[in-house]
């Protein structure tokens, strides 16, 4: 490897270290020496191949040097023959090892990725809700991509560069003193001539990259909200696309200027450099030279040496910047670690056990409630923030206790933020309560595992999220076992059987990111379906209709009442339909329930339910035909316990 190659590869390194200061307990050794125990016994041979080819590569020079001294002296030909031979053989022992070596480097690196990706992504999955409410996107995908592969770096370069550069300058330096100690100290003289440039301007371009690199983000940000389906019709609303324009331009420009800096600083740096090694090697020809001339060095000594500068240079400079590769390498393990470390507030049980068969029912018990801090549930770094909020969290749920009877329909009433979303997210135990209990059939939610809290409890939530795949695949998330006929008989049963037909591939029809290709009914009824596949013994529907027009609702009426019967259903209702068909109404104000009763009893009271009765649900009564006003009295409703869709 030349100078020159090495000052890029310096340089290059130094620009994309992450330059950190913070300390490294063995602890943190420890852990990654636990990663790094599934590939012992590859690293091992590829730590003694390293070595193996640092000796080669010290190995060429003095062969040359004794070819050169052969033509010099006369020597039989077959000697030339013997060394030249010999330089092949090396120079084909090296080509084979530095394939074995990459073979090996190749699979322990992607192999400690495979590792480290799936443990961070199997954590994250772990995780609660208000993680992933705080978390900026972007930075959490960055550790999984950008930080893996900067840990993995250790293994794969850092840790063989190391210890193939020491053992290459140890056995350099022993040869060319053994050849002329005169010459070995004039060019370590020449040493910081070389590597003080290679640090200093490595720093410089490492604030350009930084820089840059800031600007890409900002311009990646700005182009993942506005190029989003929401994003875009947002900004033609509301938005000034010259000033849009404007903005990312001059960030682009900033990023074209940087980049002609870093071009100009690269190619003065390794102008600069490669003068020098020529001044290096002209001083090693004149000064051996002499001594060749003068009797006290052979001439192809003077050779090997020339060649060992390189092998001398090369270890260097890259040894000189070998603290920054491996504090890089570290400070990418510690932050893959900060998303280890952090403790999933909602855990499996040991012994989870069992639900009852057939219908459930749902209590809660003096529950008390407040969403974690930040502190809790969060990292500083992924919310790109300098600190994290440690207060505590504000109690949003004060005592809060019903039951709904297996079967039963409760609907859950009141003003927009008194707290009904809180108590349906409770319920699939998105979070832990904080005090009192939330039982499921009988059994408190904590004793049971995730999976059976899944198929025993189906939840449709207001926004009706869709990934970016197709129908099916989207359906498939309920159960994944289920055929074909099972997928169209929930499309029939959602009203969307026809719809699913007419798009181009079917079920295999990509619904566009968060659905957007589909329109808001029709988004929704596909996860209605969904829940409808999953076949749940209690549903929980978080304002799950909001988004359907009138048609909409006449369409999903039936599918509902259907899915619905004979199953316990809790359900967040903004629509008199709804509420006149429940068994019991809860009307939740500031965290609390100030009135239980059936929609009757309480008109009667003349309290806070008459009053968003008479502010909320009265015109509906007004604006709506009768036909889709379904009362206590209606026989479909009341002998199923089912709500009515609403739009």
């Amino acid at each position: 490897m030349d100078m020159e190659v090495t000052a890029w590869m310096s340089m290059y390194n130094t620009m994309h270290a992450q330059q950190d200061k913070r300390p490294f307990s063995r602890a943190t050794l420890r852990r990654i020496g636990a990663f790094a125990r599934p590939h012992r016994a590859r690293l091992g041979c590829f730590l003694v191949l390293t070595v193996v080819m640092a000796v080669l590569a010290v190995a060429t020079p003095v062969l040359a040097g004794r070819v050169v001294n052969a033509i010099v002296e006369g020597s039989d030909p077959s000697v030339v023959f013997a060394l030249t031979a010999l330089i092949a053989v090396i120079a084909l022992a090296e080509a084979g090892l530095g394939l074995v070596t990459r073979w090996l480097s190749a699979h322990i690196g992607e192999g400690l990725i495979l590792h480290l990706r799936t443990a961070v992504f199997d954590h994250v999955q772990r995780m609660p809700v208000a993680f992933f409410t705080r978390t900026r996107t972007g930075a959490l995908v960055s550790r999984l991509n950008n930080d893996v592969i900067g840990a993995q770096r250790a293994f794969s370069d850092t840790l063989s560069g190391v210890l193939g550069n020491l053992v290459t300058l140890l056995l350099t330096l022993i040869v060319m003193i053994g050849i002329s100690w005169q010459i070995t100290l004039l060019a370590l003289v020449l040493l910081p001539v070389f590597v003080v440039p290679a640090r200093r301007m490595g720093t410089r371009l490492a604030r350009l990259e930084r820089e840059a690199a800031n600007h890409n983000a900002t311009m990646s940000t700005q182009m993942t909200e506005r190029f989003s389906a929401p994003g875009a019709t947002l900004v033609k609303l509301f938005g000034r696309p010259s000033q849009e324009s404007a903005e990312f331009a001059a960030r682009a420009s900033r990023v074209r200027d940087i980049g002609v800096r870093t071009a100009m600083v690269q190619s003065v740096f390794i102008t600069a450099l490669t003068l020098v090694s020529a001044l290096a090697l002209a001083i090693v020809y004149g000064l051996g030279g002499f001594y060749a001339l003068t009797g006290s060095l052979d001439p192809g000594a003077v050779v090997a040496l020339a060649l060992l500068l390189t092998r001398l240079y090369a270890p260097l400079t890259s040894l000189a910047s070998a603290r920054v590769e491996v504090m890089s390498a570290l400070v990418s393990f510690e932050r893959v670690f900060e998303v280890l470390d952090l403790v999933p507030l909602v855990e499996d049980p040991p012994v989870p056990r069992d639900l009852p068969p057939g219908p459930l029912s749902v209590e809660l018990d003096g529950v008390f409630f407040a969403y974690p801090s930040a502190d809790k549930v969060s990292l500083a770094s992924l919310e790109e923030v300098a600190q994290l909020d440690t207060r505590g969290g504000v109690e949003v749920l004060h005592d809060v206790s019903f039951r709904v009877e297996p079967g039963q329909l409760v609907a859950l009433v009141g003003s927009s933020g008194a707290g009904k979303s809180t108590i349906a997210q409770l319920l699939p135990r998105l979070y832990d309560v904080d005090a009192g209990a939330i039982r499921l059939g009988g059994i408190d939610i904590r004793e049971l595992s995730a999976q059976a809290i899944r198929e025993a409890l189906g939840m449709v939530t207001q926004d009706g999220h869709l990934f970016h795949e197709s129908v099916r695949a989207n359906l498939l998330l309920a159960r994944p076992e289920a055929d074909e006929d099972a997928l169209w008989e929930v499309l029939q049963r959602a009203r969307l059987a026809e719809l699913v037909r007419s798009l181009p591939d079917g079920l295999d029809t990509v619904v566009g990111e968060r659905g957007y290709r589909l329109s808001g009914g029709e988004r929704q009824r596909l996860t209605i379906a969904r829940v409808l596949l999953a076949r749940p013994r209690v549903v929980v529907l978080d304002e799950a209709t909001a988004h359907l027009d009138s048609t909409s609702e006449a369409a999903v009426q039936a599918a509902l009442a259907e899915a619905l019967q004979g199953r316990t259903a809790v359900v967040i209702a903004h629509r008199l339909s709804t509420v006149r068909a429940a068994d019991l109404i809860l009307v939740v104000e500031q965290g609390r329930i100030v009135e239980r009763g059936t929609h009757t009893e309480l008109l009667a009271r003349s309290g806070r339910y008459e009053e968003l009765y008479r502010t909320q649900f009265e015109d509906q009564v007004s604006a709506s035909p009768a036909s889709h006003v379904p009362t206590m009295s209606t026989p479909a409703v009341s002998s199923a316990r089912i709500p009515s869709p609403t739009a």
